[in-house]
C-alpha cells in the first residue's frame, strides 16, 4: 500500500508512541495499536484508473457527495458573483484524503484563506472555514469554462496541503494535495455542464465522473 509523503512523520510518531506503550504495558500497547493502524490507513494513497474520455469533470476527493446547491465561488478567485452549481464532497477520517485534479488544464489562480474549523459536513464550512481555493482553466479554453476547486479544513483538520502553483499545467486525475484529518472539497462548475451524479453517493477521487461539458 502506497503512503502519501505527508504521512511519514505522523506514522513514525504514532508507531514510536505505540512501541513505548508496549514496552511499558502489553495491554496499553494493544489498546493503542488500532490508532496506529488507523494513522497508516489515513495516509494511504492508492492508484486510480482515470476515465480517458474528453470533456469529463472528475471527482477530486473520496467521500460522500453532499446536497448540490447554487453558490458563488470564493471571491479571492475573481470568478464573478453569479451563483454556480456547487458539488461538495465530505471526507470523514476513514476516507482516502489525497486530492486529484478534476480536469486537465492550467492553474489560473490559487489563494489561501485562514478561517474557522466547523464540521466540514455543515454548509457554513464552505464560507467560514480555512480553505485553499484553486481556479482551473480546461485545456484549449478561453476562460469561459473555468471551474473552482476548494480544499476546506474540517473540525479536526488542521493542515491543507496543495502542491499546485499559479500557471502550472495539470492533468486530470493527477494528485495535487491532501487535507488532514477529516475535511471537504467543493467544486464550482461553469455554465454549460451536465451533472452526472446525485447527492448521497460515495465518490472515488480520480474515478467518479461528476459532470461533463456539453
Amino acid at each position: 500500500m502506497s503512503i502519501h509523503k505527508e504521512g511519514y512523520p505522523f506514522i513514525a510518531l504514532f508507531a514510536g508512541v505505540n512501541l513505548l506503550a508496549f514496552l511499558f504495558s502489553a495491554w496499553i500497547g494493544c489498546a493503542l495499536l488500532p490508532i496506529t493502524i488507523w494513522c497508516i490507513a489515513f495516509f494511504r494513497d492508492p492508484e486510480r484508473t482515470v476515465p480517458d474520455v474528453a470533456g469529463l469533470i472528475i471527482c477530486p476527493a473520496d467521500g460522500k457527495l453532499l446536497p448540490i446547491i447554487d453558490a458563488v465561488p470564493p471571491a479571492e478567485l475573481d470568478m464573478g458573483d453569479a451563483p454556480r452549481k456547487r458539488l461538495s464532497i465530505f471526507m470523514n477520517v476513514f476516507n482516502v484524503h489525497v486530492n486529484r485534479n478534476p480536469v486537465s488544464g492550467t492553474v489560473v489562480a490559487k489563494s489561501y484563506r485562514p478561517g474557522k474549523f466547523f464540521n466540514a459536513s455543515f454548509d457554513k464550512a464552505s464560507i467560514h472555514n480555512e480553505r485553499m481555493s484553486i481556479r482551473l482553466r480546461p485545456e484549449g479554453d478561453d476562460g469561459a469554462r473555468d471551474l473552482a476547486v476548494v480544499q476546506i479544513a474540517g473540525l479536526v483538520a488542521r493542515r491543507i496541503v496543495c502542491d499546485l502553483t499559479q500557471g502550472q499545467s495539470v492533468k486530470r486525475g493527477a494528485r495535487f494535495g491532501i487535507i488532514r484529518f477529516g475535511s471537504r472539497v467543493d467544486v464550482y462548475l461553469p455554465q454549460g455542464t451536465e451533472i452526472l451524479v446525485t447527492p448521497g453517493i460515495t465518490t472515488v477521487a480520480g474515478e467518479t465522473v461528476l459532470a461533463r461539458f456539453v
